[in-house]
């Protein structure tokens, strides 16, 4: 049984590190947090693996990889250190630091909105940082071009747990359906993922390839719009500014973990099924195509009237 409890956190004093977590959702709405810390004049350095990969995206942040050894000498100059969890994704961290500064309350705790909304309230409810903003300061290189190929719908139909997938039957109707209004649609798949996409050729659907999440970044930043599960990706959209579509299973679970930024719709299942049960065992059944593409159209109706 874990024994350790969060410490109550409190305004972080001198030179603060961040340790951001290895899921690209949680680095993207924690970076909140860095960028009031920031702002209100704070010495920060972020640590870890989606959070280094993004680096370009973050110009004005130190931010280095995780540490995979000698934690303690590592973070040993800092004051302060935030990690989202107590044990992940550094398990001895608090251990070997004498004042850490973990979120999980702030997670998990009885708060209003979305997860950014709650790491913004954090910085001005319990680190006492007045009129915190809810941007992470996501910046994209100059080089790129927001939604150049503004025809093309990027589509990830995979998630961390299978629990929040999908039928993946579905997206590859939605696909072609999506194809025949004149849509350029490609599939974002991970390597580790491309063994349940075995058959995605036989559809003529493409799935690029990227090196890092840098390149990925790059090719969502200048696509036209996304669709996808509850994921890091659909966050990282948003924060990229591309109208996006966000498939939650549960009402509570799209209001904790919706993405935050830039136009979004989430569509959700039917919600007459009853008891939390029924609904996780019978959400996919119940999204329809139909409901989701009828959401896409109000989406594209809605940036229309948003950017003229």
């Amino acid at each position: 049984m874990n024994t350790h409890t969060s410490p109550a956190p409190r305004a972080p004093v001198g030179r603060v590190a961040f340790v951001a977590s290895n899921a690209i959702g949680d680095t993207l709405v924690s970076m909140v947090i860095v960028r009031n810390l920031i702002d209100h004049g704070f010495d920060v350095a972020v640590y870890g693996t989606p959070a280094h990969a993004l680096r370009q995206w973050f110009p004005s942040v130190a931010i280095f990889p995780l540490p995979q050894e000698n934690i303690g000498a590592a973070f040993a100059p800092y004051d302060t250190v935030f990690q989202m969890q107590w044990n992940q994704p550094l398990v001895d961290l608090i251990d070997v630091h004498p004042h850490v500064l973990t979120l999980h309350d702030v997670e998990f705790g009885d708060r209003p909105g979305c997860m950014a909304q709650r790491f913004a309230d954090f910085c001005r409810d319990d680190l006492a940082l007045t009129a915190p903003v809810l941007d992470n300061g996501i910046t994209a290189p100059a080089s790129l071009e927001h939604r150049r190929n503004a025809k093309r719908v990027m589509i990830h139909p995979e998630a961390s747990t299978e629990d929040k997938r999908w039928f993946s039957h579905r997206f590859v109707r939605l696909a072609q359906r999506l194809r025949k209004r004149g849509y350029d649609v490609q599939f974002v798949i991970a390597p580790h993922e491309r063994e349940r996409w075995r058959d995605l050729e036989k559809f003529d659907i493409p799935a690029p390839h990227f090196a890092n999440l840098h390149e990925l970044a790059c090719w969502v930043y200048e696509s036209g719009w996304f669709i996808g599960n509850d994921s890091g990706i659909g966050h990282l959209a948003s924060n990229l500014g591309i109208p996006s579509i966000s498939l939650f299973r549960r009402r509570r679970v799209a209001e904790r973990w919706r993405p935050a930024w830039g136009l979004v719709d989430v569509v959700l299942p039917w919600q007459w099924v009853p008891t939390a049960y029924l609904k996780e065992r019978f959400w996919r059944h119940t999204l329809t195509c139909n409901r989701v593409l009828t959401a896409f159209v109000r989406l594209t109706r809605q940036a229309a009237r948003t950017h003229g």
